[in-house]
């Protein structure tokens, strides 16, 4: 479709210098951009009053995600929402090692889901994961046939 690009994926954090340290050093995104935004323009666009918001762009893949820390945070205390209720679910993640990257989670503040480790009968292995303010992760290892 002329015209249209999708750029950026946004997620709600708590502490944003947790949260950048956490997509960094767990998941290995590199970051690219941080802005301080706030006014009247920032606050009809997002239907936040009196909107504060620092936020930090960080990139993986191609894939472009916005950290969004406002000021003051939100309500809410960063459990992960129920992956059946309608709006954005997830963000998928294809690993060669899915133990070492579940270690590498659970270090840097992230949880490790362990009741929802699964291996498919072709050998793939699954497992979710929450970033420190409850954002899942599913983690997918792919095995050769």
């Amino acid at each position: 479709m002329s015209g249209l690009r999708i750029t950026h994926l946004g997620v709600c954090v708590r502490d944003l210098e947790r949260s950048v340290a956490f997509y960094r050093d767990a998941l290995g995104c590199e970051e690219r951009e941080r802005l301080h935004v706030e006014g009247p323009e920032t606050a009809t666009l997002l239907d936040v009053p009196g909107v504060v918001l620092d936020l930090v762009y960080l990139e993986r893949d191609g894939l472009r995600i916005e950290l969004l820390a406002y000021s003051p945070a939100g309500p809410g205390e960063g459990e992960p929402r129920p992956m059946d209720q309608p709006g954005l679910t997830h963000l998928s993640l294809l690993v060669e090692d899915i133990d070492d990257l579940a270690g590498r989670i659970a270090a840097r503040g992230g949880r490790v889901l362990a009741h929802t480790a699964t291996t498919f009968p072709a050998g793939s292995r699954g497992l979710m994961a929450l970033d420190p303010d409850g954002t899942r992760l599913e983690l997918i290892e792919r095995r050769p046939r």
